[in-house]
């Protein structure tokens, strides 16, 4: 169980990180969904800091913080679920395979999160 706690938590703090860098440049993808779904233009460096915020606190979970790492995946849960609901209230379903991936992700290091605390 160890090794998969690490393995899907290091792969959703690379995941999470890599979109957070995007965010925060921002790409034109970025842009282009963002626009897409309907959030304005000045929400995106803070949404990238929160991606940011939770990929740090899950590494901070990792290096000896299991609460921290906890409280991190929990609030990326929160976001992406947030994220999913914009892409259904948008109508935009072509893509939502990518919120959704971060969800999966993010509930994942949740769960081996909790299951290797307690």
């Amino acid at each position: 169980m160890h090794t998969a706690y690490l393995v899907i938590t290091l792969i959703t703090v690379i995941a999470t990180g890599g979109i957070a860098v995007a965010d925060l440049i921002p790409a034109k993808f970025v842009l282009a969904n963002s626009a897409e779904v309907g959030v304005p233009r000045s929400w995106i460096p803070a949404l990238g800091v929160t991606k940011l915020a939770g990929a740090v606190g899950l590494v901070a979970g990792l290096v000896g913080l299991p609460a921290l790492g906890i409280a991190a995946a929990a609030g990326l849960v929160l976001f992406f679920v947030g994220a999913v609901l914009t892409h259904v209230r948008a109508h935009v379903l072509y893509n939502i395979a990518f919120p959704g991936a971060f969800l999966c992700l993010s509930a994942a290091s949740l769960a081996l999160l909790v299951i290797q605390r307690y």
